[in-house]
């Protein structure tokens, strides 16, 4: 992958001003579809999803008080695990998308809604909503691009601390909800004395609080309340937290890692219109395919051209309009990025140690196999280096 401007050939080479406009105009048509006909199977859909979830985590905690028997153990942390994801990803993510606020349900409102994890809500908004959505695939814009500590396109520069990209990204998945947590503290801007010091302070309490309430909770009061089953029930929230992270970073990495999505320079948004941002998710954005209990369990992100497409309609929306966009893609050239989960994971994790190395190495590498090698092997690293 390489800046879309640097791309040859150029994926929209072939589109006029005219035909991105016309292209912009049928999208607003869809949203405009959606937002008439929301209504109250939409609002039974939103509540019908949070009360499960919070029955099925109050149930899983239930049983994690006996955790001490190897079955309790095991059906509690089964349980717990499903219960963090569904929040995370079906509950929270969307709610503070703003997707639900025309229900004005003063509970499931992005102005109220909290989360666990441990970003703080009004920070993660303001990383994620204001700037992920608005700078999409945006280089040195975007900080779900590479997190800040990836390298993901070939025009950055390779350093050598790179080498060790794919222990980074196995260790921040095994800790993704702190790495969030930290993307609004901005550190690295802080240190370059960008960011006053007062300020700093003060994002970097709120995380903190919100950490200590979260692990006060998890590894404190309900392993206390378990009593015997202390520390079996401790040891039951640290994996039902470490499988919701990997699950989460898997489905977020997939979104706009693996091969075939666009990055872009910061000089190329600038006068952007609004069709012109659609086409920017439209190639910046890849989905997964799979059954419908897989895209409730990613939080209905396995739609992710939809979603950013459209990050404020109602989630239980995407599959409906997924074949109106696809055919969109269809008439105006464009490729629709999309492929199973275990595809899109192994598709995104080739990128990262792929461009954990200098551009070129492996084209060296492999040239003495290059006879026995698949041609696409070779000449992909080759186009890189050029």
């Amino acid at each position: 992958m390489t800046a879309l401007q640097r791309t040859s050939p150029n994926p929209i080479a072939h589109l006029s001003a005219e035909d991105i406009e016309n292209l912009g105009a049928e999208l607003d048509a869809i949203r405009e579809q959606v937002i008439a006909s929301r209504g109250e199977r939409d609002a039974a859909y939103i509540r019908s999803v949070v009360t499960a979830q919070r029955r099925l985590e109050l149930g899983s905690r239930a049983v994690l008080l006996f955790s001490l028997f190897p079955p309790a153990w095991l059906a509690g942390t089964v349980g717990l695990s499903v219960s963090k994801i569904i929040e995370n990803m079906e509950s929270s993510n969307n709610v503070m998308h703003g997707q639900w606020d025309w229900m004005r349900d003063p509970i499931i409102h992005s102005t109220t809604w909290e989360w666990d994890h441990a970003a703080p809500s009004d920070m993660w908004k303001h990383s994620h909503n204001e700037l992920h959505h608005t700078y999409t695939n945006v280089l040195g814009k975007d900080h779900d691009l590479g997190y800040g500590i990836m390298r993901v396109d070939e025009d950055q520069p390779w350093k050598p601390y790179l080498l060790f990209q794919p222990l980074t990204n196995a260790v921040n998945a095994c800790v993704f909800q702190y790495g969030i947590a930290f993307y609004d503290v901005e550190v690295g801007k802080y240190l370059k004395g960008r960011l006053d010091k007062k300020e700093f302070r003060s994002r970097a309490g709120k995380m903190l609080t919100k950490i200590r309430r979260q692990v006060t909770r998890d590894y404190v009061l309900h392993p206390l309340l378990s009593g015997p089953s202390a520390l079996t029930t401790l040891t039951a929230n640290a994996t039902a937290n470490l499988v919701r992270n990997i699950w989460t970073h898997s489905v977020i990495m997939c979104g706009h890692f693996p091969e075939g999505v666009a990055t872009y320079e910061k000089n190329s948004i600038e006068g952007e219109t609004r069709a012109e941002w659609y086409l920017r998710q439209m190639l910046g954005s890849a989905n997964i395919s799979g059954s419908a209990a897989m895209h409730f369990m990613t939080g209905n992100l396995s739609y992710q051209i939809e979603h950013h497409l459209f990050p404020d309609l109602p989630s239980n929306r995407y599959q409906e309009i997924a074949p109106k966009v696809q055919e969109v893609f269809e008439r105006y050239g464009l490729t629709y990025t999309t492929g199973p989960l275990p595809k899109q994971v192994a598709s995104a994790w080739t990128k990262i140690i792929r461009l954990s190395l200098p551009n070129g190495f492996l084209e060296t590498a492999l040239q003495p196999f290059a006879a026995v090698l698949p041609k696409s092997a070779t000449d992909r690293d080759s186009a890189a280096a050029a």
